[in-house]
């Protein structure tokens, strides 16, 4: 590992410590800096400010550490396998699929345990009908964004769809969670995510070097003896399951993954083994300091970190299309 490297790893992971302390400050409830960190250091400890920081505010940053890194893991494995600088959940419909099996969860009452599986199980079905599209164009660019744009479109039809049969407590819970939010009250389900995403992310790691095999192009990974249709396969489910977790606990938070690997590769460079892990740290810390900022922007009231995050997204979008030649996106 070049000098390089070694110093944005140093600086992602001071970036990581630093952006969990300030997301515990971060709230209605101001905390000076001393107290925020005994409290952290001494769980046991009693006082308004200790509930404050261990049932609301540290959950809900380790909820922002964990869907971050996997948005982010899961925007470096898309981009990577279909060759897209603008593959992400998002973008190719995973994450409307997802919402929507999740959706239908909701008004069929599951909980619990069954909540992540009607989000994965929406997010398998989207990434198996974009995939599929994309075959039968011979894996365009064109095919891939349009084809992940308007199954994010017919997703969302039917999800409002639901809206206008459910009865409406049920819809300002969904519709709340469906802009991207973090502050989730389902304590069983917070607790059931991260054994869905780590491994998930864990096992991305594993097939790191596969990764950057297949981003030559199918014919050169064949002839190093890679098996790319199983590998895609194998990757793709991996994907869209951490992406399935992610949204079953935080709503459609867009642009992480297509933000992160971006900005990831100009440091780290191309090489999966360490862009994989770099992302994922870099993704953590941004989605936890957009949620902070959410929180603070406008006191006393809260935005969806979805709205955050939707901002610097289009923000980024906007340039990379002005930068970008005539139809280089494509």
């Amino acid at each position: 590992m070049n000098k390089k490297r070694v110093s944005t790893f140093f600086f992602l992971l001071a970036l990581l410590g630093i952006s969990f302390v300030l997301a515990n400050l971060a709230g209605g409830s101001e905390l000076k800096i001393s107290k925020a960190l005994y409290y952290l250091f001494h769980p046991r400890a009693s006082g308004i400010e200790r509930d404050i920081i261990w049932q609301i505010r540290l959950p809900r940053v380790v909820l922002g550490l964990l869907v971050g890194a996997g948005l982010a893991s899961c925007g470096v494995v898309f981009q990577g396998l279909l060759r897209n600088p603008l593959a992400e959940p998002y973008t190719l419909g995973v994450s409307g699929g997802a919402a929507l099996g999740l959706t239908i969860g909701v008004v069929l009452a599951a909980s619990g345990f069954y909540l992540p599986l009607f989000s994965i199980a929406g997010a398998l079905i989207s990434i198996f009908t974009v995939y599929v599209i994309a075959s039968k164009r011979q894996f365009s660019n064109p095919a891939l964004i349009l084809g992940g744009v308007i199954l994010s479109f017919l997703f969302s039809s039917f999800v409002f769809l639901i809206f206008s049969i459910s009865r409406s407590e049920d819809v300002h819970g969904i519709l709340l969670w469906l802009i991207g939010d973090l502050s989730s009250t389902e304590t069983q389900l917070i607790k059931i995510i991260p054994f869905f995403i780590l491994p998930g992310i864990a096992s991305l790691l594993i097939f790191s070097r596969d990764l950057n095999i297949l981003t030559l192009g199918e014919e050169k990974a064949m002839h190093l003896g890679v098996n790319s249709k199983q590998i895609k396969k194998i990757l793709f489910v991996i994907a869209s399951l951490i992406t399935g977790a992610c949204v079953a606990v935080s709503g459609i938070i867009g642009f992480v993954g297509l933000l992160i690997p971006h900005f990831m590769r100009r440091f780290i460079g191309v090489d999966h083994r360490f862009l994989l892990p770099a992302s994922c740290i870099a993704g953590a810390s941004f989605l936890v300091l957009c949620d902070a900022l959410a929180r603070i922007i406008i006191q006393p009231l809260e935005l969806p970190v979805g709205v955050i995050t939707g901002v610097f997204g289009g923000i980024f979008f906007l340039g990379f299309l002005l930068k970008s030649k005539r139809w280089e996106i494509f």
